[in-house]
């Protein structure tokens, strides 16, 4: 789930920043069970494109958005 919320945060501000600014969304340390796991899937560009090729993650990713 933490994986989710992160990946639709990620997504809102790549929507609404102009492509200038860099995003980093990170899980805050002690914060949650496997913040190290989280934050190594959210930080690789590579996963994030291939959530994104998902149609039903990004589905999903809209409704969390919207």
């Amino acid at each position: 789930m933490a994986t989710l919320i992160g990946l639709s945060i990620r997504v809102l501000l790549l929507r609404a920043l102009p492509s200038r600014y860099k995003v980093t969304v990170e899980v805050s340390e002690g914060t949650h069970v496997s913040e190290h796991a989280v934050n190594k899937q959210l930080a690789d560009k590579e996963r994030v494109a291939a959530a994104l090729e998902n149609k039903n993650l990004v589905q999903i990713i809209n409704q969390c958005v919207a």
